[in-house]
């Protein structure tokens, strides 16, 4: 089946970015390759991810977070806690998302000047268990933030130890998902515009 990729254009304050309309696994017989490939906005009509909460309280952990979607934006925050798991994220339902012609993931959002982490998930596993793949990016306070998490960052892990290998197929993205666990206490706040994935060189 063959899905037709329509441009759109979306203004946050005076900036402007290029996206275009979800499509579950852009196959290699469309004539072509789009710039960027919207995943998940929070306007109307943008493609939903089916978000949820997973904090580190399943390991014991004292943290908490939390999301609200607002009209324009997902509003991830909560509060870390280092006497246990350390960790807040808000994590995707099941994806079938075939990224291979892209470059990596491009986030637009407004933070709080801590470092995040954005996670892959495919069907890799390490001694038979799931393994993630993990990249962190830093944010600037208070201004929106344009980053792009190249593909090649992402380095597997499996419960925060990082391993050797596999290395990551982007042809088979299953989940993906977004963390606090810069190893702070404190509160955190993260506003989420869009996310997209991103062609080398754009």
């Amino acid at each position: 089946m063959s899905y037709a990729i329509t441009a759109i254009l979306r203004k946050l304050g005076m900036t402007g970015l290029s996206a275009c309309l979800l499509c579950h696994s852009l196959r290699a017989e469309e004539p072509e390759l789009v710039n960027t490939l919207l995943l998940t906005a929070f306007e109307q009509d943008s493609p939903d991810v089916g978000w949820y909460v997973q904090n580190d309280n399943v390991m014991g952990g004292k943290s908490e977070g939390g999301f609200d979607i607002t009209v324009s934006e997902l509003v991830f925050s909560g509060n870390t806690n280092t006497n246990g798991g350390g960790f807040s994220s808000i994590r995707s339902q099941p994806l079938e998302l075939d990224l291979s012609d892209y470059a990596g993931i491009r986030l637009t959002l407004k933070a709080d000047g801590r470092r995040y982490t954005w996670s892959l998930q495919t069907d890799a596993r390490w001694r038979g268990r799931r393994i993630n793949y993990w990249a962190d990016f830093d944010t600037a306070p208070g201004e929106v933030n344009v980053i792009d998490v190249p593909f090649e960052r992402f380095l597997p892990q499996f419960r925060g130890f990082k391993l050797d290998g596999p290395k990551l197929d982007r042809s088979q993205i299953k989940e993906f998902a977004l963390y606090q666990y810069d190893k702070t206490d404190g509160p955190f706040e993260l506003r989420l515009v869009s996310v997209e994935a991103y062609v080398e060189g754009t």
